[in-house]
C-alpha cells in the first residue's frame, strides 16, 4: 500500500506549532511530522519528506547563538530550493526562505504588526498557483518586528500590507514564504508572551475581539491556499515516483531514466 505525503515541520516556539494547518493539509492528503527544534529535538541532515514547512519564532534566521537547531533548519530550505521540494515558509520561515534564496532581513525595522492585518494582493498574485482568485484584500494574524527588507532575485512579489512590503512571494515554482500566520487562529493571541505586547502598547483583549471578528473569512482564504499547497506537495511526490523520461546523448533516443 501506497504510503501518504508527508511535509516535516520546523517549529520554533512552544506557542508556534502548526495550529489549523495540521487538519487543512490532512484533508488534502498530506500528513506532518512536527520536529522541535526550540525543544532539542534533531533535525534531520537530509530532508526526505515530500515538503517542508519552517514555522515562526521570536529569532532571526541566522540567530545560531540563541537557537542552534537553525543551523540545520537552512540546511534542509536549500536542499528543498536545489530540489524543487514544495516549502511553505511561515514569518520566522519566510525570512529564512528569502535569507536561504539571497534576499535581506532586517531587525526591528519599520513598524511591528501583532493581529489581524489587512494585506493587499499584488499583481503577481493573480499567476500564482497559490494566491490566483483569492480576495484582493485578505486579512491575516500578524506577530513580528523583523522583517524581509530585500526579496531574492527573481521573486514572485505576492502580497503586502500598509507597515511590511513583503508580505508574501514565492521563489521558483515551489517555495512560498508570508510574514503573517496563515495557520493561526484567534485563540493563539492568549499564548503570546504579555510582556513583549506590552513593550508595543499592544491590548491583547482587543487583539482578540478584531481576530474573532474577521476570522470566518480569512479562514476560508487560509484553508484554501493550505489545499492548494498540498495539492503541489501531492504533485511533486508522483513527479518523483514517475520514472524520468531522459535522452541519450549519444544516440538521441529516449529511455528511461531512475
Amino acid at each position: 500500500m501506497e504510503s501518504a505525503a508527508t511535509a516535516l515541520v520546523v517549529q520554533n516556539s512552544g506557542h508556534g506549532g502548526p495550529g489549523r494547518w495540521v487538519d487543512w493539509l490532512a484533508e488534502g492528503g498530506v500528513g506532518v511530522e512536527v520536529v522541535r527544534g526550540d525543544m532539542g529535538d534533531a533535525l534531520p541532515k537530509r530532508l526526505t519528506h515530500d515538503a517542508l514547512i519552517v514555522l515562526g519564532g521570536a529569532y532571526l534566521p541566522d540567530d545560531d547563538n540563541r537557537a542552534p537547531w537553525l543551523v540545520a533548519a537552512r540546511g534542509l530550505m536549500r536542499q528543498a530550493l536545489d530540489q524543487d521540494v514544495p516549502v511553505f515558509g511561515i514569518c520566522l520561515g519566510g525570512q529564512m526562505l528569502a535569507q536561504v534564496a539571497g534576499g535581506k532581513v532586517e531587525a526591528e525595522h519599520g513598524g511591528p504588526e501583532f493581529g489581524s492585518t489587512t494585506l493587499t494582493l499584488l499583481p503577481d498574485a493573480a499567476e500564482d498557483p497559490l494566491f490566483t482568485g483569492l480576495p484582493e484584500r485578505p486579512t491575516a494574524i500578524e506577530n513580528h518586528v523583523d522583517v524581509i527588507v530585500r526579496l531574492p532575485e527573481g521573486a514572485q512579489w505576492l502580497a503586502s500590507s500598509e507597515r511590511c512590503p513583503y508580505q508574501a512571494f514565492r521563489v521558483g515554482q515551489a517555495a512560498w514564504g508570508v510574514q503573517f500566520h496563515p495557520e493561526v487562529g484567534p485563540e493563539r493571541i492568549a499564548q503570546w508572551p504579555a510582556a513583549r505586547l506590552e513593550r508595543y502598547e499592544v491590548d491583547p483583549a482587543e487583539l482578540y475581539r478584531i481576530a474573532m471578528r474577521e476570522d470566518p473569512a480569512a479562514a476560508r482564504v487560509w484553508r484554501k491556499v493550505a489545499l492548494r499547497f498540498a495539492a503541489r506537495v501531492q504533485g511533486h511526490r508522483r513527479r518523483g515516483q514517475r520514472p524520468r523520461t531522459l535522452v541519450n546523448e549519444r544516440t538521441g533516443h529516449e529511455v528511461v531514466g531512475p
